[in-house]
């Protein structure tokens, strides 16, 4: 049996703002396998973004051990962890992060802009990831000139213009209740 896309044993996770020390995450344990769809839930501050956050190796955990694709996190430098998170991860960030000056095919170019690619192969790159997402016709709009959705659309295309092996995203819902 291989080893999981994602394993992390006591994963612990602090934050220390002035006199303010903050437990994120306390020695979490989780293991996903290839092809696996998972959800992480939970209410507003109990560390999901955290979470996904060491994952993508976005930040440093405080203790225990994450190896994600085969890599243990904890001992890549600054250098390897980009070039590391470059090669594979997609992120579709809560707010979507996209750059209101940049049409949704400059967006959506911007991760292929650390590659080996020239920019008539990565606007090919990018224009695919459009249309895989039903946007073929929004090419050339800007953030503002989309809707919610297609914004969101925009991020997830920008995520998979790489076609990492591991895409992670945050999503915000709102509180779910009824009358």
């Amino acid at each position: 049996m291989s080893e999981p896309v994602i394993m992390a044993r006591r994963l612990t996770k602090e934050f220390v703002r002035d006199e303010f020390h903050v437990v994120a995450l306390r020695e979490v344990d989780i293991d996903v396998e290839k092809g696996e769809f998972v959800a992480v839930m939970g209410p507003s501050g109990s560390g999901k973004s955290t979470l996904l956050h060491l994952i993508a190796a976005m930040d440093h955990l405080t203790g225990g051990q994450i190896r994600v694709l085969g890599h243990n996190l904890g001992e890549l430098n600054d250098r390897q962890i980009a070039h590391w998170r470059n090669e594979n991860v997609g992120f579709v960030f809560q707010a979507y992060n996209l750059i209101p000056v940049l049409t949704a095919l400059e967006n959506v170019e911007l991760p292929l802009k650390l590659t080996h690619l020239k920019k008539q192969e990565r606007l090919e790159h990018a224009a695919t990831a459009l249309k895989l997402v039903g946007l073929r016709d929004r090419m050339s709009h800007f953030a503002r000139q989309h809707s919610g959705g297609e914004e969101q659309r925009v991020a997830i295309a920008r995520s998979i213009v790489r076609d990492p092996p591991l895409i992670l995203q945050a999503h915000l819902m709102g509180q779910l209740g009824h009358t």
